[in-house]
């Protein structure tokens, strides 16, 4: 593990998929895994992850509001995106730490873009402005069918989660395309199987990409 530990100092590791991917939970025992190596990991979400992010988090995820506009909705993220990056990821990554994150540009391209209609170009435009230079070392993308999905949702949905079962084929559907874009940056793991299964599989795609 001490090849691990050498091998994540200062990187910058993201975990994203669908909502019910399960990505949330193999997050922690990623994280897990890596400590027990003796990396120092700093965990980060989206939205959220600051004060301002927080903030931010509540109205975008509020089921009040339904009249939210897709552009709106775009903009808050990468200003909480924007707030993160230079707050938290900057400085941990400085220190050397591995910085995971949950979520992050990949999931504006998924939601916000392939599913919500905003051309990918004004995404990553914007992206660039909000992140400013800091792009993941590896995206792992926890893919998931919707009906293994849908069983694995929390009976109280947030705004996002209530989109309806069209729009998240098309989230799916958006995390694949980034992963068949740029296969040396995002890495796609089914998600389907024992979250043991799943783990191992997590662990060997960073052993693949890092080691």
């Amino acid at each position: 593990m001490n090849e691990i530990a050498s091998a994540l100092a200062g990187k910058f590791i993201v975990f994203d998929g669908p909502d019910g991917s399960g990505k949330s939970t193999q997050m922690r025992r990623f994280m897990h895994w890596c400590r027990e190596g003796g990396v120092v990991v700093k965990e980060v979400r989206e939205p959220g992850g600051t004060s301002i992010g927080e903030q931010i988090r509540q109205v975008l995820l509020d089921t009040d509001n339904e009249c939210m506009t897709i552009q709106c909705e775009m903009l808050l993220y990468m200003a909480s995106r924007a707030q993160l990056v230079e707050q938290e990821i900057v400085p941990s990554l400085k220190r050397g730490e591995l910085v995971v994150a949950d979520r992050f540009v990949s999931a504006t391209l998924a939601y916000q873009g392939a599913a919500g209609g905003l051309p990918k170009e004004w995404i990553q435009q914007v992206a660039e402005v909000a992140v400013s230079g800091n792009w993941p070392d590896l995206t792992l993308i926890l893919d998931v069918d919707d009906v293994t999905a849908a069983g694995r949702l929390n009976p109280l949905l947030d705004r996002m989660e209530l989109k309806g079962k069209n729009f998240h084929f098309k989230v799916r559907e958006g995390f694949l395309d980034q992963v068949r874009a740029m296969p040396e940056r995002y890495c796609v793991i089914d998600s389907t199987q024992r979250e043991d299964t799943v783990e191992l599989a997590v662990q060997n795609a960073i052993r693949e990409r890092f080691c």
